[in-house]
Parts: C-alpha cells; sequence; structure tokens
C-alpha cells in the first residue's frame, strides 16, 4: 500500500488513532393549538435544542462531546434553531452495541430525527466523522438536508494512504487501529490520547478536552467507530450529489498538514462533488474551532448566509 511521505503519516495516524434532552421543537400550528413533536428517543444518539430560527444541526467527530460546538451554539442560538447531537459511546454517552457497525446506524438516526422533528431541509455542519455522518446523510436523503459543511473532513479516510487505496485494502489497518484502542490499559491509552491530542489541536486547553473526552468515552464505540471511518468510502456517491457542500480543511506549517500537502489531498478527494467549495484554513489542526476560533466563525456565518 502507498503512503504519504513522512512528514505527513503522524498526522494521519492521529487522525487515525484519535479517540476523539433537549427542548421541545415547535410544529406548525393546526388550528388554535401548536402541536410539539414527541421526544425523540435513540440509542445511537441525543440531541439539545437551543435557539430559534432556521435549523442548524452540529455533528461531532470520532470521540467528541457535542461542547465543541457549544461556543458555535451559543453565538448562533439568538438567530437560529441549533441541534446540538452527541453521538453514542463518546465522551461518556452510553453505548449499548458492542463491536457492532456505527456509522450507518448513527446516519439512520439523525435522518429519522430530521424527519420525526418536522425539520424543513436543515443546515448540518460535521466535524471529522460528523463531516462525513453528513455526507452520507445527504447522499442517502438528498430530500432532508438543504446544505452542508464538513470540517476538516474527507470521504474516504484511509485516502491519506495514498491515492489508489480502496475500502478493502485498509481493513486490516482497520482492525488493527481497533485492537490498539481495545487493548491498551488506562495508563497506556491515556499516554497515548495526550500524544494524540497535540496533533488534532494546536490549543492546550482542547486538547485537554479531547483527552477527557476520550477517557470517558467506550472503548468499543470508538473501536467500531474507527473501523467504520477508515473502511467508509463516501466517494462514489459524490458526483449525483445536489446539496450544497463547503469543506473546510485545515493546515499547520508548523507541526500539523503541510498546506500543500493538505491542498492536494482534499482537492483530489473532492473532486468529482459538483460545485464543492473547499477552504483551506490556515494555522490549524483538526479541531478548526478551537484554533481558529474567529476565523471558524466568519465561515460558518458566511455559510448560512448563502
Amino acid at each position: 500500500m502507498k503512503f504519504v511521505r513522512p512528514g505527513a503519516r503522524p498526522v494521519l495516524c492521529a487522525l487515525f488513532l484519535a479517540c476523539v434532552a433537549g427542548a421541545p421543537v415547535a410544529a406548525a400550528p393546526v388550528g388554535a393549538q401548536a402541536l410539539t413533536p414527541a421526544p425523540f428517543v435513540s440509542d445511537r444518539l441525543s440531541v439539545e435544542v437551543v435557539g430559534a430560527g432556521p435549523d442548524v444541526i452540529l455533528i461531532p467527530g470520532l470521540g467528541s462531546s457535542r461542547e465543541v460546538w457549544r461556543e458555535t451554539a451559543d453565538r448562533l442560538k439568538a438567530r437560529h434553531r441549533v441541534h446540538l447531537v452527541q453521538l453514542a459511546g463518546f465522551a461518556g454517552e452510553p453505548w449499548t452495541h458492542g463491536d457492532g457497525a456505527f456509522v450507518q446506524p448513527e446516519v439512520d438516526e439523525l435522518a429519522r430525527y430530521i424527519r420525526a422533528q418536522g425539520l424543513d431541509r436543515p443546515a448540518v455542519i460535521g466535524h471529522s466523522l460528523g463531516g462525513l455522518s453528513g455526507l452520507l446523510l445527504a447522499q442517502q436523503h438528498p430530500d432532508l438536508v438543504g446544505r452542508l459543511m464538513t470540517v476538516d473532513s474527507l470521504p474516504f479516510y484511509s485516502a491519506m494512504y495514498g491515492p489508489n487505496t480502496t475500502a478493502d485494502g485498509a481493513r486490516p489497518f482497520a482492525d488493527q487501529a481497533a485492537a490498539m484502542i481495545i487493548g491498551a490499559d488506562q495508563e497506556g491509552f491515556r499516554t497515548m490520547q495526550a500524544a494524540t491530542a497535540q496533533a488534532l489541536s494546536k490549543t492546550p486547553g482542547e486538547q485537554a478536552r479531547i483527552v477527557d473526552w476520550s477517557m470517558a468515552s467506550d472503548r468499543r464505540a470508538l473501536a467500531s467507530a474507527m473501523k467504520d471511518v477508515m473502511t467508509t468510502d463516501a466517494r462514489p456517491g459524490l458526483s449525483a450529489m445536489t446539496t450544497p457542500v463547503t469543506a473546510l480543511y485545515a493546515a499547520d506549517a508548523d507541526g500539523g498538514p503541510p498546506p500543500a500537502m493538505a491542498e492536494a489531498v482534499w482537492g483530489r478527494e473532492y473532486a468529482t462533488l459538483p460545485g464543492v467549495r473547499l477552504t483551506r484554513v490556515d494555522a490549524s489542526r483538526h479541531f478548526i474551532m478551537a484554533d481558529q476560533p474567529q476565523r471558524f466563525a466568519e465561515l460558518v456565518d458566511a455559510f448560512l448566509s448563502e
């Protein structure tokens, strides 16, 4: 299997090894009464809802808490109804599915949530695994998603091993990564996560949160998600997509993804998606919202105002 140049491999490993009751939603009134959808119950995700206005769904990445979006949600809630998703098994959320599939079941539940709550083509913003979930959601249910922003998320993560990598070819590496997650003792796992967090964010406070979220996550959920992320290839569905997509990606000449490498990979992997807007965010690692909060806020505002 072809690998990217040596300088890029720590970034790849970091991405792969990172084990990184909402308010009621009012429906349209009927006669003199307003109907409220029944509370959404799922063993794959939970959703917290804040604010009022056009709907925005925020999906966190692998191992992360919905709190990764708190600053964004607090800023948007004055003019948007924000749906903060928490994926099962991550950051203390219960996990009841052993080593079963992760990504497709939660995509199915996202679609069910949008329908059950009567949301009208909401904007979706997803980080990392959350971005991949958003792509799959828009491909499988184009009627449910108004627009999509992916945040440092590729349609096929194992493409970072090289342009000729396939899902089948990545499977041994996916199994190995999952085994490392399951097999590490508590101290070793924390050490691994602390090192990984430094590659994922330049911000010390965010690095600490990444480690805390990882340690609070269910290892079986992390391993299942890792295997799914490394072997899920959403590229075949890109060319038929009609949902407008904005793809943000990080570049950092000082210890993160080198700009030229990041630009080449994201340009190549999104090449068949009609009308995609690719935006590089410099001086940032994987957690763009933490490393470049002002720039991220500007890009989110522009995305939602289109």
